[in-house]
């Protein structure tokens, strides 16, 4: 056997082993993060009260670089001419997990609106080790654990609008990487969220692969965040399955 297929093999044994010696925060319980975190929350929260938002984004930094106009990393040449005409609202942070989308959906960011259809990505950000390299963020199974909850505070609060629930984008160059395992797997498992009714599960993950699985520089320049040829993809893959939700 290849150390390449070994390393598949072990790598899901390796991150069990890792979990049961050190463990980060919960996935399903709310958390704020830190000052200039909340001050972004609380423009959000600001924007809600103003109402008059159709569509709802909701993520970490995937979903918040749709504004920026860097093409290496951005996609808001895109967002302006496919979702701004919707009268969309981006409410992605850099850097969240499951735990602060939890937290600041329950305060205040869907007091005030009332959108038809809300766009959510959220998860990758829970998987892997934290920058010591020891300490496990999440397993698989607390991450779905997350993403349920999620759906499950959106449709309380928002019973009126239909989710488009996207499966996490798989990251890293080659297949084999070890938190592109571990989104299949989350991805797997938040798909039979989707009801066809109102929330409708949509993995779009293979469009920014070739065939043999490997991701193409051009469309993730660092192999986690689209650049404006991923984001083009991605709004291309959307368009249909949220305007059938906006009907």
């Amino acid at each position: 056997m290849s150390p390449r297929a070994l390393r598949v093999l072990l790598s899901p044994v390796i991150f069990c082993v890792a979990a049961t010696l050190a463990h980060a925060e919960s996935a399903t319980e709310p958390r704020p993060r830190d000052a200039a975190w909340v001050k972004r929350h609380e423009g959000f929260v600001a924007l809600a009260k103003q109402g008059d938002i159709d569509v709802l984004f909701i993520g970490d930094s995937i979903t918040d670089f749709w504004r920026r106009e860097d093409k290496k990393s951005g996609g808001k040449k895109i967002w302006d001419q496919n979702f701004a005409p919707l009268k969309a609202a981006n409410f992605g942070i850099s850097g969240d997990r499951t735990q602060h989308v939890l937290w600041r959906l329950e305060n205040g960011e869907l007091e005030g609106i009332s959108p038809k259809a809300v766009v959510l990505m959220i998860g990758t950000n829970n998987t892997g080790f934290e920058r010591d390299g020891k300490t496990v963020r999440n397993t698989p199974a607390e991450v779905v654990e997350g993403v349920t909850a999620i759906v499950k505070k959106l449709r309380t609060a928002l019973p009126q609008a239909k989710i488009l629930l996207l499966g996490i984008f798989p990251r890293g160059e080659k297949p084999d990487h070890p938190q592109r395992l571990q989104i299949a797997e989350i991805n797997a498992a938040i798909a039979k969220l989707g009801d066809r009714k109102m929330v409708h599960y949509l993995d779009i993950g293979p469009r920014f692969l070739r065939a043999d699985g490997t991701m193409p520089k051009e469309f993730m320049p660092d192999f986690l965040h689209p650049g404006e040829l991923g984001y083009e993809i991605w709004a291309d893959a959307i368009k249909a399955p949220l305007a059938a939700l906006l009907k």
